[in-house]
């Protein structure tokens, strides 16, 4: 495509100028005739050589997979192949799905050189999102024409749950900074399930933890040394149901959930159990638990595409499915965005899976309610509306402890503390040993 530059409106303005001097005075229209000629043939000349150049060549340098809802810098290599000096406008082609700034980029370059540009991008969308070209617009000798090109640059990338809070995680726990996240580590209560190694007697050692036949054998006081229990399982239930589309910020219930399911992952892979996940309410996938950190990335590839329908939750169908998939005892967390009409269907639900497995419900609370409590109230209306939103808390919590006095544990928290608190809970629940 072959656009005007501003030049050539400058052009057409001296012309304009010309034909309106010899309305005037008539003398001045061969004046004008040999102005026009003279343009036309210097445009089409000008236009010509933009058109018959060699276009640029160019590349696009994706990372193979970004986390949702972080900045990534996406670097482009492109390289004058023309004879001339070029000033040149590129525009990336970035998927809808993503947000970027700072296009487009203005360029000049010499005759075979190359330039790398770079810009951010953060992607809203998990899934596959495609870069289809590359837009280059390219300054005619002249400067009269824009020499429009589509570079055929494509390139693919894939989107997961944010795994960036993953390796804050692995950074903080090798600098035993986990307080920051939030995370507590609690002082086990008594002994641990598992023998884990021999070691010599330290004051404050328990008389039960010494090993006498050893002590003997060595001529000084041994210890035994236990560990949380290893090998249990970890079945996450996701709810993708229609209430998972609703949104905090930039990113979606379901989003949030997602990051806490793979925090939570890779935290209980590293603690010697298996993962697994199954999903309901419209898009169904099973993933059987597993250890290994590797699972981490399966986790990753089962859920990356994985969106919220239009489907309403059946709880009830899920546990029993559930229950026919997972025959050894597990602690079962779902995660949904709970209501109290869901009571009726949930309860029994729970207590369907109650008599196998120890349940988690880990419920999503938006943070518009919060935010509406901690408003001013200055008339009528936001009175009421803030009694509403009372009433709604009030009548929230009466379900959650309907739910706490069948024996389920329950997490009610702002999406961005789900992780946080999910980890929370699998702590303390290794260390209390009733799974």
């Amino acid at each position: 495509m072959i656009l005007p530059a501003r030049r050539t409106f400058y052009l057409l303005g001296v012309n304009a100028a010309v034909a309106l001097c010899a309305s005037i005075v008539p003398d001045l229209l061969p004046l004008w005739y040999a102005s026009v000629g003279l343009s036309l043939f210097v445009g089409l000349v000008d236009l010509l050589r933009v058109v018959t150049e060699p276009a640029p060549q160019a590349e696009r340098f994706v990372p193979q997979s970004l986390p949702l809802g972080v900045k990534r810098t996406i670097r482009l290599r492109i390289k004058n192949t023309s004879q001339r000096p070029l000033s040149l406008a590129l525009y990336d082609h970035f998927p809808l799905e993503t947000r970027v700034s700072g296009f487009p980029l203005k360029l000049a370059l010499k005759p075979a050189e190359f330039a790398e540009p770079l810009y951010e991008l953060t992607a809203d969308e998990r899934g596959k999102l495609v870069f289809p070209c590359l837009q280059v617009r390219i300054l005619s000798p002249l400067q009269l024409w824009w020499h429009d090109l589509k570079l055929p640059v494509v390139s693919e990338v894939k989107v997961y749950p944010n795994f960036a809070a993953v390796a804050q995680y692995a950074l903080m726990a090798t600098d035993h900074h986990l307080s920051h996240m939030g995370i507590m580590k609690k002082r086990r209560r008594g002994e641990g399930q598992d023998f884990h190694q021999l070691r010599e007697y330290r004051a404050g050692d328990s008389l039960r933890q010494i090993d006498w036949k050893a002590s003997a054998r060595m001529h000084k006081a041994i210890s035994r040394e236990y560990q949380d229990e290893r090998d249990q399982e970890i079945i996450f239930m996701l709810d993708c149901g229609h209430r998972m589309m609703a949104k905090d910020g930039t990113l979606s219930h379901f989003d949030h959930t997602l990051n806490a399911i793979l925090l939570l992952t890779y935290v209980a892979l590293r603690q010697g159990d298996a993962v697994g996940l199954g999903s309901f309410a419209g898009a169904n996938r099973w993933l059987p638990a597993h250890k290994g950190q590797h699972n981490v990335q399966h986790m990753l590839n089962a859920l990356y595409d994985l969106q919220p329908t239009t489907y309403a939750p059946d709880y009830a169908q899920a546990a029993t499915e559930l229950l026919v998939r997972q025959k050894k005892r597990a602690l079962v967390i779902l995660l949904t965005n709970l209501r109290d009409e869901d009571l009726d269907d949930l309860l029994p639900a729970l207590h369907i899976l109650r008599k196998r497995h120890l349940v988690l419900l880990a419920s999503m609370r938006e943070q518009a309610i919060d935010k509406a409590l901690e408003a001013p109230t200055d008339n009528l209306e936001e009175s009421l509306n803030k009694a509403a939103v009372q009433h709604y808390l009030h009548t929230r919590e009466a379900t959650l402890e309907r739910i706490r006095a069948a024996g389920i544990r329950c997490l009610d928290v702002p999406p961005p503390e789900m992780s946080v608190g999910l980890i929370n809970h699998y702590l303390d629940i290794k260390r209390s040993a009733v799974l």
